[in-house]
């Protein structure tokens, strides 16, 4: 990612139906200090966004309507500055296929995070009816790990490879929910989620256009650059509209 084209380019991608990549760049840390948050491997980062959009932001999207990313993908570099400075980023050892999309973790295996606010649930529920919720997202989505904060019960949502089905809290009652050492009765578990939306998946993934970092990078600049020299504003828009539009799918 060379330049500001081929990043203002790589943001227009689509991950889902509902979701571009550039939903996912930004960074308080980066914008505040002027680090670059750009993925070291994009066509990784692309794999796991549509995985982690496809297997559960979708889903919460279509049954709770919006949904508020709080942070998605973070660089190694951008993830280690924030961990060094105390900044609520865990080191890039415990981050990768985690908030660090685009590197593997220490087993092999690829995933990727985003911290989200519900502001259905924000607006109608209580932080310590946070199980209820936990048990929607079990019984619905394919999650790796979800863990949830007490600031606007916002969590993290994670996908990954070789799943370990995990959910943990630090609202009381802290702890786990589900997963190794986890504590039972927390909360009623109704097999129909008694108060919550009915669960709308994922409308069918669209047509499936595969993605080269490198691919007709510099013919989309040269449209720009042409865009800009016109006069007629609606000229302008015309040629910015017709840059090719990526659409992806769950499967690959």
């Amino acid at each position: 990612m060379n330049s500001y084209w081929s990043l203002e380019r790589f943001g227009r991608i689509q991950l889902s139906k509902s979701f571009f990549v550039r939903d996912f760049l930004h960074s308080e840390i980066g914008a505040f200090h002027g680090i670059r948050n750009v993925p070291v491997d994009p066509d990784l980062m692309i794999y796991t966004g549509r995985k982690l959009c496809e297997a559960i932001l979708e889903p919460l999207s279509e049954t709770f309507g919006r949904i508020h990313i709080r942070s998605g993908y973070r660089s190694p570099a951008l993830n280690q500055f924030g961990h060094e400075r105390g900044m609520n980023c865990a080191s890039n050892r415990n981050t990768f296929a985690d908030h660090v999309w685009d590197r593997r973790d220490a087993d092999g295996h690829a995933g990727a995070c985003a911290s989200v606010v519900i502001p259905w649930f924000l607006n109608q529920k209580r932080p310590e009816e946070w199980p209820k919720l936990a048990r929607w997202m079990h019984d619905h989505l394919d999650y790796h790990r979800i863990t949830f904060f007490a600031y606007q019960t916002a969590f993290n949502a994670c996908w990954r490879e070789n799943p370990q089905r995990e959910i943990r809290s630090y609202i009381a009652p802290t702890g786990r929910l589900t997963g190794r050492r986890a504590k039972e009765g927390w909360g009623d578990h109704p097999v129909e989620h008694e108060g919550f939306p009915p669960f709308r998946g994922a409308l069918t993934p669209l047509d499936d256009i595969p993605w080269s970092p490198g691919a007709n990078l510099q013919p989309v600049a040269k449209l720009q650059s042409a865009a800009r020299s016109m006069e007629n504003s609606s000229a302008r828009q015309m040629s910015l509209d017709l840059k090719p539009r990526y659409r992806v799918s769950l499967d690959d």
